[in-house]
């Protein structure tokens, strides 16, 4: 994950991002793993996911590299080992966890392979790692590129083939146990950036795109006045409702991948 990315976007990211019920529940269930087990959240951001985790009996280190993300984190709990650091360079000694996840974060890794080098290296023989990511097929479809088309196509230009993660976690001796593909659902509470894929008119609100790093980085001034002016035009048309459902996605709209260390 970048520092400078949630550096930027950290101030006020609680406002809209918190852990989603059915999320929060399905990373856990995932994982399969007993209390007391030691997982690490890699990019676990201000600790929303991870302060879920600890609360069932998991034994949780939260590593970002954006130390203003973990200022927020550290005030939701002292009994989370929280640790400022980056995917591709991991402080800690091998096989150090019996489990890990990251959540939305694979996109902003500097070295993806680095990265699940470094998730080798650290998991235990046996270890689950279940990551929660979006493909550029998946995001490339949301409706949103209607209106927003060269932010989209930044968007999923940033985002790795699930083909390249599950190689590249296979030379790190991650293998691929598990695929879940997850579509949004109305009462979607994590606000990310298709969270609101059956209300558009949250997009209209300045508050919930800042804490969405594809609005607060990706979107140029002139696409993003345009495109919020057509998509306020076509909520109250009517036209919307045809827009979403030309571009509905029969893969998911995200996808959890479950791989365990060999």
């Amino acid at each position: 994950m970048s520092k400078t990315t949630y550096d930027r976007i950290g101030t006020g990211y609680d406002a809209t991002r918190a852990a989603d019920p059915f999320l929060a529940q399905r990373l856990f269930d995932l994982l399969n793993a007993a209390p007391g087990k030691s997982i690490i959240d890699i990019g676990c951001g201000t600790g929303n996911y991870t302060g879920f985790l600890a609360a069932r009996g998991l034994e949780l280190t939260g590593l970002d590299p954006s130390e203003r993300m973990l200022e927020q984190a550290r005030t939701k709990s002292d009994a989370i080992r929280w640790v400022q650091g980056h995917a591709e360079a991991m402080p800690f000694e091998d096989r150090a966890f019996q489990a890990a996840v990251a959540t939305l974060t694979l996109h902003h890794w500097a070295d993806l392979e680095r990265g699940l080098a470094e998730c080798g290296r650290i998991l235990q023989p046996g270890a689950r790692f279940v990551v929660f990511t979006s493909t550029p097929e998946q995001t490339g479809a949301y409706w949103l590129r209607h209106y927003f088309p060269r932010m989209i196509e930044r968007s999923a230009a940033t985002l790795p083939a699930e083909e390249r993660i599950i190689a590249g976690a296979a030379r790190s001796r991650l293998e691929l146990k598990e695929r879940v593909p997850y579509s949004v659902r109305p009462d979607l509470q994590d606000l990310f950036l298709f969270a609101r894929k059956h209300q558009p008119f949250a997009y209209l609100d300045p508050e919930f795109r800042k804490g969405i790093s594809s609005f607060a980085l990706l979107a140029a001034g002139d696409e993003l006045d345009e495109g919020l002016a057509s998509l306020e035009a076509d909520i109250a048309s009517g036209q919307w409702a045809k827009v979403r459902d030309e571009h509905e996605h029969q893969g998911g709209d995200y996808l959890h991948l479950v791989f365990e260390r060999a």
